[in-house]
């Protein structure tokens, strides 16, 4: 085929055996680019393609030109780096492409729950292009999911992350999630949330303690009296507890079978008072693991530090039932922390930099009610040591 006229700058008429096409040229990003548009040669068609290439330049001049919407089959996307578009790429490429930053930039455990929600539901959409991901088609699998709004909601974070980056890189205009609105897709069932902040009593807590085996009670104890997350005090080491200041240092955490020296926010490094239960049972742990000079906490079945939260768990549940208290999860011992001092009229503020968060919003919105209580009933081993006492450094 070769070059019959040019009928403007950057518009030529072609002609083959039996075929006639138009082509316009125009520069993008220091390319010359060629695209042939197969019509025949009328006068309303080579109007088209001059108010075509026109608009194309104006595009390029703005900056909003998408090549790949334009000629969506061009040679020339591969060339110029946009090979990747709407209707080539599936929402299971996206999601891991977004799962494999996920796992450079965050923690084990997130990495793990994105990776999960994928395997377990997202990868039905492994083939679906993203042209065809449709607000329609995500409420009509939405609401087949027999899960609580908590838990979609979760599912949906790396789905959610990978459109958005869709949107950055000019593949979809916007992102099809934005128009799901969850509140009024799903039944009042799904939004009631099943998990609510139940603390135990002292009464509770004395006999959970009694029926603890004594490496057990001791981080049993620790727990209630700190306020730390399982995944802290199993990394716990006895480098980071001050017997003279009467602190415990939190820097660092165990998630997934691996301590990280972080914690799980900027935050969450801190300097925890050591109230008397917890004191009590740093000093009754020492006999245990001190002259080993590293993890304070270990599993006495293994005679090493614990592995993960869920063997925790077990032992807490085992505890609970030889106790006679009511099952509730290991975390509750956080909440009864919280709980007990705000009740007590301690200030939110101080209780909030306690257990690691950067303000109150989190305190208020969750410890509400105990708040107003101004309860007065401190247990003595959630007191705060005020003497400075001197003591020597465990594990020295």
């Amino acid at each position: 085929m070769g070059v019959e006229k040019a009928t403007s700058r950057g518009v030529e008429l072609r002609s083959g055996v039996g075929s006639q096409s138009i082509r316009i040229k125009f520069m993008y990003r220091g390319m010359e680019c060629r695209e042939t548009l197969k019509i025949p040669h009328t006068k309303p068609n080579i109007r088209f393609a001059e108010r075509l290439r026109g608009e194309i330049l104006n595009a390029i001049e703005l900056g909003t030109f998408n090549y790949a919407k334009y000629f969506p089959d061009s040679g020339q996307l591969e060339k110029l780096g946009l090979a990747r578009t709407a209707e080539r790429l599936t929402i299971g490429q996206l999601v891991r492409e977004q799962l494999k930053l996920a796992e450079r930039t965050l923690a084990p455990s997130t990495f793990v729950k994105y990776t999960t929600s994928y395997t377990t539901y997202l990868k039905r959409f492994d083939n679906t292009l993203l042209v065809n991901l449709t607000p329609a088609l995500l409420r009509e699998w939405i609401t087949g999911l027999n899960l609580k709004a908590r838990s979609i909601r979760q599912l949906l974070i790396p789905l959610r992350g990978a459109l958005e980056q869709a949107v950055n890189d000019d593949l979809i205009t916007g992102n099809p999630l934005d128009r799901v609105k969850l509140n009024k897709l799903l039944p009042k069932e799904a939004k009631r949330v099943d998990y609510e902040v139940d603390p135990f009593s002292a009464a509770e807590i004395k006999a959970i303690l009694a029926a603890a085996k004594p490496q057990e009670r001791n981080m049993f104890l620790f727990a209630f009296a700190t306020g730390m997350r399982p995944s802290e005090y199993m990394a716990l080491k006895w480098s980071s507890i001050d017997l003279v200041g009467n602190t415990v240092l939190v820097e660092r955490a165990r998630v997934v079978r691996v301590t990280r020296e972080e914690t799980k926010t900027d935050a969450g490094r801190r300097l925890i008072d050591l109230r008397r239960g917890a004191l009590q049972a740093i000093l009754d742990q020492r006999q245990f693991t001190s002259l080993e000079n590293d993890l304070v906490f270990h599993d006495p079945y293994h005679n090493a530090g614990w592995q993960d939260s869920s063997r925790i768990s077990t032992r807490w549940n085992a505890t609970l039932k030889k106790a006679g208290v009511r099952q509730r999860v290991l975390y509750q011992t956080r909440h009864t922390f919280a709980s007990t001092l705000l009740s007590s009229g301690s200030n939110p503020l101080y209780v909030a930099k306690q257990m690691g968060h950067k303000d109150t919003t989190m305190v208020t919105k969750t410890y509400g009610k105990w708040i107003e209580l101004e309860d007065n009933a401190l247990p003595d081993f959630f007191e705060k040591i005020v003497e400075r006492k001197a003591a020597a450094r465990p594990g020295r």
